[in-house]
């Protein structure tokens, strides 16, 4: 049997790994309780030390990304209020001192926006440029300038023109809805529920389209004369009508209702309500398309993350149908996939990180990894590099209970490391247990090390066998012998302790007989070797023979052909004479 590997020994490069993440958090919490303790101290400095002029904002600090996010507040509350006050006067009339508190409150935030803009660095070919001067002709140039600017065009003078009661003047501050979609845009990125957020985002918009609507429809509705029909709204002289929250929220149901297409609308009686209807079916049918679409593209996308979490259940239900599968088998790979839908068990770690850069890769397995690899002694002392080419090559498994994990006399192809759960080492009736291998435990590393002297070769000595639901990390003959190649010295160490393991189970034959057929192994190669050779020898020779003789045969051709040639010549030469004889 493969030994299970021995968990008190100290000195673990995982654990020292560990440790080490330990130690940085640690040492960030130490750095934050200086910086704590020296607070008071250093206030003043910074006020003194920060100057605007060299202010630099990095787009991808979190200060950035702090301020987007209170950015969407202004920019919202004029998309919803500005509209509401122009339509609903008694809303805008009952609380004109809130309103004009927050619209300049919210004209602030513009301002200092601009101001964060105009201080904000940009990649030039993967360099961050903080130079004052490049940002301020960047962004003066740049048509996000003229729209920020256009947004704080003071048009509230015109309320010395209109009115007070008019704030349809602050329109222009609408143009800052590209600032609103960077800032979902970036929480898009940053949130842990992108299908959720995508929902949430969308409801939204939905809603501030049935707000817009509603304001619309009761701005319609007075022009034409409140409860002059059944479409419009109805009379507000009515005290069931005439309070704001009624107003408000009659005409929102209204909205959706048209926008949803859900419950019968009165019908229109007027051209301004017929074309406002026209209109608002138009809308109603690209809302019902882009909530299909986003539901939809939602579903696929959680689809596709099962596909890419968890093996396809369908695929493989209809292949054990179509091969007549007895019932207790596919009862047994039912339960499987349940366990792993029910436990979150992700089988396929390698392919879902497989975008990331390697470095990535390697610290999110050793992060994932390391609290149970940590416990595995096999890996004792090993290069922190070894390490974590090898933590790379992990591949996940879950047995079944009662389920064999390897069987005595099988080929061992690859070594385990029992993360979760109980495994049995049984006899080959299957009953008796001799012994319990439990978290942190592994098997199966003799059969993979190619062990000089090992008797059982390469094959499993033992029963093992999975007594729930066990979850372990394979380990392949071929991967480790990958990653061996590039460290000679952690190669030797682990046969080492492979054969110290062999040894106390009376695997491994003594030295001098494995020495002597490793000699004898030696020299009949070298005879082999001295044999090929004579004969690779002997071949050259004869082909140097029929070289020299091929070169001889050549140059006596080559000379008849030249007396030929020559011969050729003469003979044209005496004909040429006699014919100018003859003329």
């Amino acid at each position: 049997m493969d030994k299970p590997g021995d968990t008190t020994f100290r000195g673990n490069q995982w654990q020292r790994l560990f440790r080490w993440h330990r130690g940085q958090k640690v040492n960030e919490e130490g750095e934050a309780a200086v910086k704590d303790d020296s607070k008071h101290n250093t206030i003043l400095d910074l006020k003194l030390k920060f100057n605007w002029k060299e202010w630099v904002v990095d787009p991808a600090d979190q200060f950035y990304y702090v301020w987007l996010q209170v950015m969407i507040f202004p920019i919202v509350y004029n998309w919803v209020i500005i509209i509401l006050r122009t339509c609903f006067t008694t809303i805008a009339r009952s609380y004109l001192p809130v309103w004009l508190t927050l619209d300049y409150v919210s004209d602030l935030a513009y301002i200092f926006d601009m101001v964060v803009t105009v201080h904000t660095g940009y990649l030039d070919q993967g360099i961050l440029i903080k130079d004052l001067a490049q940002l301020k002709k960047r962004y003066l140039n740049s048509k996000c300038f003229l729209r920020d600017l256009a947004s704080l065009l003071p048009t509230d003078l015109l309320y010395f023109v209109f009115g007070i009661q008019t704030p349809m003047v602050r329109i222009n501050r609408l143009l800052r809805l590209p600032r609103l979609n960077e800032a979902l845009d970036r929480m898009e990125t940053r949130t842990s529920y992108p299908n959720t957020f995508r929902i949430s985002k969308l409801m939204i918009y939905i809603f501030v389209l049935i707000h817009w609507n509603a304001c619309l429809y009761f701005a319609l509705s007075s022009y034409i004369g409140f409860g002059s029909d059944n479409w419009v709204y109805p009379n507000i002289t009515r005290a069931e009508f005439a309070s704001m929250r009624r107003q408000y929220f009659y005409c929102f149901w209204f909205s959706a209702q048209i926008f949803t297409t859900v419950g019968d609308t009165p019908l229109p009686k007027r051209e301004e309500e017929y074309l406002f209807m026209i209109a608002d079916l138009l809308i109603a049918v690209l809302v019902f398309a882009s909530i299909v679409g986003n539901v939809g593209n939602v579903i696929s996308s959680l689809r596709d993350r099962d596909n890419v979490f968890f093996p396809n259940h369908e695929l493989v239900k209809a292949y054990l149908r179509s091969h007549n599968i007895s019932k207790e088998l596919r009862q047994r790979i039912d339960n499987w996939y349940q366990h792993l839908y029910i436990n979150k068990k992700i089988m396929k770690e390698n392919e879902i990180l497989q975008q990331l850069p390697l470095h990535l890769r390697t610290e999110i397995a050793v992060s994932v990894h390391l609290p149970t690899l940590s416990k595995v002694t096999i890996f004792q002392n090993c290069e922190k590099s070894l390490l974590e080419e090898l933590v790379l090559k992990l591949t996940p498994q879950v047995f079944s209970p009662g389920e064999y994990v390897c069987k005595k006399g099988d080929v061992g192809h690859e070594m385990y490391i029992i993360k979760e759960g109980k495994l049995a080492v049984v006899a080959d009736d299957g009953v008796t247990e001799f012994a319990v291998l439990t978290e942190g435990n592994f098997f199966g590393e003799i059969s993979i090390l190619n062990i000089k002297g090992n008797k059982s070769g390469n094959r499993r000595t033992a029963n093992i066998r999975s007594i729930g639901y066990s979850d372990l990390f394979s380990l392949t003959k071929e991967d480790l012998t990958d990653v061996l190649s590039e460290f000679p010295a952690a190669k030797h160490l682990l046969e080492e302790k492979g054969r110290q393991i062999l040894t106390k189970m009376g695997m491994l034959e003594e030295n001098g007989d494995g020495e002597v057929k490793e000699v004898e192994k030696i020299e009949t190669k070298i005879k082999r070797l001295e044999s090929n050779l004579e004969v690779l020898q002997t071949k050259l020779a004869r082909l140097m023979v029929e070289l020299e003789s091929s070169n001889c045969k050549m140059k006596a051709r080559v000379k008849q052909l030249e007396w030929e040639v020559a011969a050729l010549h003469t003979h044209q030469d005496e004909n040429l004479k006699k014919r100018r004889l003859a003329l």
